[in-house]
């Protein structure tokens, strides 16, 4: 790997494009490496978790919305859309659109956090559309996605945009357009201006994931892909992107990000190395926000260890500042105490969260979030309970760069009424490649097998089948 250095320069310096980030991850993206065969696993892993969780989002609202604006943009060669008779294809970009929202509406796929946060998964449902309408092999697409989460974890490593309240999908159009360029196998000039152009009008604010949020939230990804897409087109066809995206005078560090005196250190492979990125990700056993999946396994355990839950006089929860600024009481989002909140809002709130999975000792994808659940009575007590608390130790695991060492985990301090306390800490979900119990192929299949059945047996009950 090596650690490139990107910092803004004035208009009078010419930056050269071998200089420029952006033509750095043109060139692994063209470079054709050889692929890791770990990589070429987890890949399929993902496109199995992102169908499982597509599948289980088809009837949300949300989703039914970006299908039936799908549906307006139909192409005889084109892609084709959850949900809908595969017989029937659309332009690309607008498949992408609607599976983009698919997978993301429920927050149930995979996650990288570094110095910013990320759903590298969010860089299939593109990829695959732009595949599928070009007849592409599953090589190619299989290379594509590599390239894909490759750039999107390093640009996660490196540039922090939630500190400037920019949301994470501004490094998720750059790692589509890569993505799709690598797939195509096209040269490091047109990959380069696509880049360029999708991060430049892909970038949108946190308030998109700040108080009472919204469906947008899983619109957000696949308006990213989508607009990626149109970057590629136009790239293809001779033309040009603000150059430099990344170093300019009013580039994105310059006016958006940092500013002109900060350096970002991005680490990106070497020329034909090849790509592994995409085995530092971990998806999701519980469709929560990722720092909540450790605190349910807490909640789970703590279920078996207090006898009584109407004993509980308070909760505090340890951990990293990610947690509790952006998920806990340290936001300071009332929404995240409301149990008539949007369920985007108790997605993401550890308070909720940990009180739902204390209460039930278990977790699932809809009865958790339903209104009833959330302004149950003995939920609510335990739920106005619960502070959280930055850790500098539990922060310092956080950014750990070493992906065995790396924690997003919690330790929990239930004080009871009679002034006994009891604690449980737990350094990674279970379900983390180097948790207690990692998921596997047989994981990933059985996630998509549960939905698919469900789905499939909902269906013929109505029919009277069963």
């Amino acid at each position: 790997m090596l650690l490139n250095t990107v910092k803004v320069y004035p208009s009078k310096i010419k930056l050269p494009k071998k200089r420029q980030l952006a033509w750095k991850i043109a060139e692994i993206a063209s470079d054709n490496a050889r692929l890791n065969k770990e990589s070429v696993d987890m890949v399929i892993n993902r496109i199995i978790d992102n169908a499982s969780v597509a599948i289980a989002s088809l009837n949300r609202k949300p989703v039914i919305s970006a299908r039936e604006m799908a549906k307006g943009h139909s192409r005889k060669s084109g892609s084709t859309i959850f949900g809908i008779n595969s017989k029937l294809k659309f332009d690309a970009e607008w498949a992408a659109w609607a599976n983009g929202t698919a997978v993301r509406e429920l927050d149930f796929h995979d996650t990288f956090l570094a110095a910013d946060y990320s759903h590298p998964g969010d860089n299939i449902p593109p990829i695959l559309a732009v595949g599928e309408k070009l007849k592409k092999s599953g090589l190619d697409l299989l290379r594509g996605i590599i390239t894909a989460y490759e750039v999107q974890v390093n640009l996660v490593k490196g540039i922090c945009l939630h500190k400037h309240k920019i949301d994470h999908i501004a490094h998720l159009g750059p790692s589509v357009a890569a993505g799709i360029g690598s797939m195509l196998k096209l040269n490091t000039e047109t990959i380069y201006q696509a880049v360029q152009q999708a991060l430049h009008v892909s970038i949108s604010t946190r308030q998109s994931r700040k108080g009472e949020i919204s469906s947008w939230k899983a619109y957000a990804p696949a308006h990213a892909g989508k607009l990626a897409i149109e970057a590629v087109d136009r790239a293809m066809r001779g033309e040009g992107a603000p150059s430099p995206i990344f170093e300019g005078e009013d580039s994105v560090i310059a006016r958006i990000l940092g500013g002109k005196n900060v350096k970002y250190y991005v680490p990106l492979p070497k020329k034909n190395e090849p790509k592994k990125a995409i085995l530092e990700t971990y998806t999701k056993e519980y469709s929560a926000e990722y720092q909540a999946q450790a605190l349910i396994d807490i909640g789970k355990k703590l279920n078996k260890k207090i006898s009584d839950l109407r004993n509980i006089k308070k909760i505090d929860i340890y951990t990293s500042h990610h947690t509790h600024y952006v998920i806990g009481t340290g936001a300071n989002d009332p929404q995240k105490m409301d149990p008539n909140a949007s369920r985007e809002t108790l997605d993401h709130s550890i308070m909720y969260i940990f009180a739902v999975a204390l209460e039930d000792a278990d977790w699932h994808h809809v009865k958790s979030y339903t209104k009833s659940r959330a302004n149950k009575k003995s939920t609510l007590k335990i739920w106005k309970s619960i502070t959280t608390h930055e850790d500098k130790k539990w922060t310092k695991k956080y950014h750990n760069p070493d992906p065995k060492k790396k924690s997003f985990g919690a330790k929990v301090v239930v004080t009871l009424n009679n002034g006994k306390k009891i604690y449980e800490q737990l350094e990674r979900a279970d379900a983390h490649p180097y948790g207690a119990r990692p998921f596997q192929r047989k994981d990933y299949i059985n996630k998509l097998n549960i939905e698919v059945s469900r789905k499939y047996l909902k269906k013929n009950n109505k029919k009277g089948i069963f």
